[in-house]
């Protein structure tokens, strides 16, 4: 494999007494996507700000294509583009005004930066709004925008920090496909998300991070791997069952969900649906439906934190 193009070994970072990472190691190759998973708190954000210099680190060492971020924040400020969770562009100007500003702030010059604002506003669909105030955008429409500006120049490396929190399901969508066509023209990603099918959708390779700590990494399916082969999905008819049908198939494994909606890990397959489906008839349980499904990367999660995507124990 080629030499890292991002390379972080043992960072940490404290703000006052609390250590919020706590040793982060990482590698990310030219060309590749690299999903970061982990809890609201777990320290993604954090990690982040520091490898865009936003952050001064406390301790251990991050480089991006040779560069300290602590010893030359300049030069990585060049090499890389940034969108946070919340749009940077300026809702009282409008979408071509917005480009047009980071590209001179870039220092293209005026010509050199229109050009490149009506290029992006074709690539990501936003050309016939371009004369448009932002403030009247939808949300889908602002984080389209606030990714084209993080390209004005295009970066070695672009960091996209929960790019698609709070978007309905047709943006996110679109979203995904300006992330391929980025990786396509061989621009580095760096992907923080808590949402487990965007990382199963665009990552090459995803490390989960939780306590200031990384826990796991792999691609998907390496990570699946590690929680089994398949789950059986539970769904009854009633709320109120939860907790009988829980101590009626406690040998079987550990239990997953809450309410109607339990899974367990089927380690014998088509046995244990059978098996489960038994026991709940003759304890007079009925069902909604239940099936066998391959593992999620929500149940790696669950597998290899103990908890939820969205919150910390």
């Amino acid at each position: 494999m080629t030499t890292p193009l991002v390379q972080v070994e043992n960072l940490v970072k404290r703000f006052g007494n609390t250590e919020v990472l706590r040793g982060i190691t990482l590698q990310v190759y030219p060309g590749e996507v690299l999903g970061v998973l982990g809890p609201n708190g777990a320290g993604k954000t954090t990690t982040i700000n520091c490898l865009t210099t936003l952050l001064r680190p406390d301790g251990g060492t991050a480089t991006i294509a040779g560069y300290d971020v602590i010893k030359d924040p300049e030069a990585i400020r060049a090499l890389i583009g940034l969108t946070g969770q919340f749009a940077a562009v300026d809702g009282d100007l409008t979408a071509r005004e917005n480009l047009v500003l980071f590209g001179r702030l870039l220092r293209l010059s005026k010509a050199e930066a229109k050009r490149r604002a009506d290029d992006l506003l074709k690539e990501f669909e936003l050309f016939e709004v371009g004369n448009k105030r932002v403030k009247t955008f939808s949300g889908g429409m602002r984080r389209r925008l606030d990714l084209a500006a993080s390209i004005v120049a295009e970066p070695l490396v672009l960091f996209l920090d929960e790019p698609t929190t709070g978007l309905d399901p047709r943006s996110r969508q679109r979203l995904w496909e300006v992330v391929r066509d980025l990786k396509s023209r061989g621009i580095t990603i760096i992907l923080t998300t808590q949402y487990l099918e965007e990382a199963d959708e665009l990552a090459d390779r995803i490390i989960v991070i939780d306590q200031g700590q990384v826990i796991a990494e792999g691609t998907a399916d390496e990570l699946k791997q590690k929680v089994g082969s398949t789950f059986c999905e539970i769904h009854l008819a009633h709320l109120t069952d939860g907790n009988r049908c829980r101590e009626l198939l406690a040998d079987l494994g550990e239990i997953q969900g809450r309410g109607e909606q339990l899974s367990l890990c089927a380690s014998d397959g088509v046995n244990t649906l059978t098996t489960v489906v038994k026991r709940l008839d003759e304890a007079g349980i009925p069902l909604a439906d239940i099936s066998l499904r391959r593992p999620s990367l929500d149940d790696v999660f669950f597998a290899v934190t103990g908890h939820g995507a969205a919150s910390k124990p």
